[in-house]
């Protein structure tokens, strides 16, 4: 497969696939949708939408930004081996899929440099560790694991009140590892992580969701997490997804966001778009569409 990059400036970004597909009912994650509402955007036609079964189709990436300097990736994604029960698709998968795709680009894991993580669910953080020896050490041995703060404490809090696990589980086996070695470092919107990559907030999907701006060359691209899950979307951007801690606040957020990136031209990149996964956009009335970029 011919890897997916893209030029901001001095930085390449290439998306590195953790799971190329993978579905769940429309009702499920849109309990709002109105399938009339896209019966006509055949475009989302079959990369993420299978209209005979009523199946959102979604994939799970990390994003690469090589600066020159820095390495950085942009969510860890599900990850491997980790007990998730209560999710059978994610439940001790035996996979290395984002490894492969590191080594397909020249990169092992003690060449990354950041692991930024837009929130703390266990679909984006399941690659921060890995078993060794019996226990969950860093995956990436010499990188800072950049949190938000508020999502960390928030997290601790109820993984502490609760006698099961929170988070599948991946609050103790993909964070606290992290934490236990002095390797996070919480950072907040507004903050720089280096020249021309800064961090947005993006808050409602988790009560601190931040995304990154990458600017350069007269480009600009925002790597948004969970601002946004599907193209349906952005046909319809106060549709709220059943996985949002904040719903409205999160329709408030993506409207903001789409209205930027449409506006001024800029690169998306969302964790589970599948196709090309980076999207640019054009306004439409009250919506957007992706445009050829």
């Amino acid at each position: 497969m011919t890897a997916r990059r893209w030029a901001i400036g001095q930085a390449t970004v290439t998306a590195i696939i953790d799971e190329p597909c993978f579905e769940i009912e429309l009702s499920r994650i849109f309990p709002g949708a109105d399938p009339a509402r896209f019966a006509d955007e055949h475009w989302l036609d079959p990369d993420h939408l299978d209209r005979a079964r009523a199946m959102v189709r979604m994939g799970m990436q990390s994003w690469l930004i090589r600066t020159g300097r820095l390495n950085i990736l942009i969510d860890s994604c599900i990850g491997a081996h980790k007990d998730r029960a209560a999710h059978p698709a994610w439940h001790m998968r035996d996979t290395n899929s984002l490894m492969d795709g590191l080594r397909a680009e020249g990169l092992g894991p003690a060449d990354i440099d950041l692991v930024f993580c837009t929130h703390l669910h266990a679909d984006h953080v399941g690659w921060n560790t890995e078993l060794r020896d019996g226990h969950w050490v860093p995956t990436f041995p010499n990188a800072r694991y950049a949190m938000s703060a508020i999502d960390y404490d928030d997290m601790a809090q109820r993984d502490a009140a609760s006698a099961t696990p929170v988070n599948f589980g991946a609050f103790r086996d993909s964070i606290l590892p992290v934490v236990a070695t002095n390797q996070a470092m919480f950072v907040s919107g507004g903050d720089e992580l280096a020249q021309g990559i800064s961090i947005l907030s993006l808050a409602g999907h988790s009560i601190d969701h931040l995304g990154v701006e990458v600017r350069g060359g007269g480009k600009a691209g925002l790597f948004c997490g969970d601002a946004i899950h599907s193209p349906i979307q952005l046909i319809e951007p106060a549709l709220q997804s059943a996985f949002c801690t904040l719903p409205e606040a999160a329709a408030v957020t993506r409207l903001a966001m789409l209205e930027r990136v449409a506006e001024h031209g800029h690169m998306l990149f969302p964790a589970h778009f599948r196709g090309a996964g980076m999207a640019r956009l054009a306004r439409k009335g009250a919506s957007f569409r992706p445009i050829e970029d």
